[in-house]
């Protein structure tokens, strides 16, 4: 259960952050400041269900859930517990995943501190932010 619920919200994420590309692009182009705060709330989102899927991968890592094709390979039962969690970022996917977390989390500090930004820069740059998560989303749903 806990596989499927990161990976659906990974695919939520990468879901949100199409939007958050797009969107506030066309309101900047535009001037539309409707369209542009889509920015704000799908940021916001973005950040939530990528630190659901980054949890959801720990958990699997933490309790050994070796259906995880990820965790099979980087992990083993007898692992101490500080290795299992430092295991989750150890290997390509893992550490994707811990950079779209961190730049999700930037782009949500943007969302929520910056109100004194004109709306059009605050809607290209997490428009930008959104862009790099989907490249970076890319990365962590390829197979190896």
């Amino acid at each position: 259960m806990t596989p499927e619920f990161g990976h659906y919200a990974l695919v939520l994420a990468l879901a949100l952050a199409l939007v958050q590309a797009t969107v506030p692009l066309w309101g900047a182009q535009r001037n539309d400041a409707t369209l542009m705060g889509v920015a704000n709330s799908t940021a916001l989102a973005q950040l939530v269900f990528v630190a659901a899927s980054f949890a959801a991968l720990t958990a699997c890592y933490v309790g050994s859930d070796f259906s995880v094709l990820n965790v099979f390979q980087n992990s083993h039962s007898a692992m101490p517990l500080i290795y299992k969690y430092t295991s989750v970022w150890g290997n390509h996917e893992g550490s994707m995943l811990l950079w779209v977390l961190i730049l999700a989390l930037f782009g949500a500090l943007v969302a929520l501190f910056g109100a004194n930004l004109p709306d059009t820069l605050r809607a290209n740059v997490l428009a930008v932010q959104a862009w790099i998560a989907i490249a970076k989303a890319n990365e962590i749903e390829k197979p190896t």
